[in-house]
């Protein structure tokens, strides 16, 4: 051990020898595991819970949203206007630019909207439950709508993993109608409400829905 070394412990063992010092040297020690401990959920994907009954919580915030006409399932159909019930990842963002003054701020992948883009909901389809560019000679639905409530979307990763005919298809977040009317199954926000919690999301945040979301 060099010179420098020795006198180091000697005076650590100086001060560890009065009551004062060694309360000192144990602050300082747990100082030092605290700044090397990581920030506990810093860095850990936020999940948003969605209840029944229409509130959605994330990251201590809460927010009214609207939901399928048929209610929340978990054997949910295609056409049968349910929010699917279950645990499912968040897989990406869509927004439109022609109606949003700059790209939406999140954690997720995102893409501008464009014209031709469109989502399989024909069971009998290669393509089902998977974006489409339109024309295309299966049903489908457009995203480029005029009514608003594609202006922000946000992909559920339901039942597209592989997709399973007629188990349900299109699910996503998306910006409500007016006075938060039911939607065909997804789960519709108020559009600043959305904003908000698009810049909250990061890749592998998932959605909640249902059982175990509740208040």
């Amino acid at each position: 051990m060099s010179s420098h070394g020795e006198l180091f412990c000697e005076i650590l063992h100086l001060i560890s020898r009065t009551r004062l010092g060694t309360v000192f040297l144990l602050s300082a020690l747990a100082m030092g595991l605290a700044s090397a401990r990581p920030a506990v959920g810093g860095d850990e994907a936020p999940t948003l819970l969605v209840s029944p009954e229409g509130l959605a919580r994330i990251a201590g915030q809460s927010f009214r949203c609207s939901l399928g006409s048929g209610g929340v399932r978990r054997d949910k159909r295609e056409g049968d206007g349910a929010t699917p019930a279950g645990e499912f990842p968040l897989r990406q963002a869509f927004y439109r630019p022609d109606r949003l003054a700059a790209p939406p701020a999140t954690g997720l992948p995102r893409r501008p909207l464009r014209p031709d883009d469109g989502w399989c909901d024909d069971p009998a389809s290669s393509s089902y439950n998977q974006p489409v560019k339109l024309p295309f000679p299966a049903s489908h639905e457009r995203l480029w709508r005029e009514d608003g409530l594609y202006d922000l979307v946000v992909v559920v990763g339901y039942n597209d993993d592989p997709p399973a005919p007629g188990r349900g298809s299109a699910i996503f977040l998306h910006v409500a109608s007016p006075g938060y009317g039911p939607t065909a199954g997804c789960v519709g926000f108020a559009r600043p409400d959305l904003l908000a919690i698009l810049r909250l999301l990061k890749t592998g945040s998932r959605v909640v829905i249902g059982e175990g979301a509740g208040p």
